[in-house]
């Protein structure tokens, strides 16, 4: 089976605490994979140990069946794994391009010294195909409108998708998205679904996707595992996530709750329109 990413026998203790206890997953090439769990279950932990800002107590992460547990953030966005925040992370004071654009900064080849003779070397026709990729996503996002705003005057829904826009920059292969629709209303919602499910059918990309909405989880995932005080308790297609007992009583209580989320879920048919 090709797996994109694996994790084996994972935790992570910050001193006498324990955020993941021997946690073990893998996720498929082109995969739409959510890690779901209630509050402090260790959803943001894992993601962060699979990008580089955590290293394992124990256990070991690989990509495309190469080890990159000891490997340094910029070396994993290196070889193709980028992210967005939980807690947006944009340049306030920038515009929307500028931010875009320090998204393909590992994918620059001219140095300073080419840098400064612009006119002569390549850096020109650098620049310019990198601001082509990056109209390219603003297109894609329906940033046009913004593009040369400060992303500190926008709205929360469109810093969000500014950092995905970000994030798509650094043209990953595996994109980790923490909590992409967190504070978001219900059509900002339906419109980041659509451009998750398009960045996974379109572009291609593996996504591993946080998400507390369990309509969304539900409708547009391939797969789900889920995560309870720093363990995983299952895994497997949505559905039958959403009838394990033991998901019920750690993340979506009662019978009741469970057909509220799956009233609110949006149609992967209208999220794709």
């Amino acid at each position: 089976m090709a797996y994109a990413l694996e994790v084996r026998g994972v935790s992570l203790r910050f001193g006498g605490v324990r955020a993941l206890t021997d946690v073990s997953f893998g996720v498929k090439e082109g995969e739409l994979f959510s890690i779901i769990g209630p509050n402090g279950a260790g959803k943001t932990s894992i993601v962060n140990c699979v990008s580089g800002r955590y290293t394992p107590t124990e256990g070991q992460l690989f990509y495309q069946d190469r080890d990159i547990t000891g490997l340094k953030p910029n070396a994993r966005a290196a070889l193709g794994i980028g992210r967005t925040f939980q807690n947006l992370a944009l340049f306030h004071h920038m515009t929307v391009l500028d931010n875009i654009m320090v998204g393909r900064h590992h994918l620059l080849k001219n140095n300073f010294v080419t840098g400064s003779l612009y006119w002569l070397t390549g850096a020109r026709r650098e620049e310019l195909e990198h601001r082509r990729k990056v109209e390219e996503i603003i297109d894609f996002l329906d940033l046009q409108s913004v593009r040369k705003a400060t992303a500190g005057t926008l709205s929360y829904g469109l810093r969000k998708r500014v950092e995905l826009a970000r994030a798509m920059a650094l043209e990953p292969k595996l994109i980790l998205l923490d909590e992409p629709m967190a504070g978001m209303n219900f059509e900002e919602k339906e419109d980041m679904a659509r451009y998750i499910v398009d960045l996974n059918e379109e572009y291609g990309m593996t996504v591993i996707m946080i998400e507390h909405d369990m309509g969304v989880v539900m409708d547009i995932s391939h797969r789900v595992t889920v995560l309870d005080f720093g363990r995983k308790i299952a895994e497997g297609l949505p559905a039958d996530v959403l009838d394990d007992p033991h998901v019920k009583k750690a993340y979506l209580g009662e019978e009741d709750e469970v057909l509220d989320a799956l009233d609110d879920t949006i149609p992967v048919a209208e999220a794709s329109a």
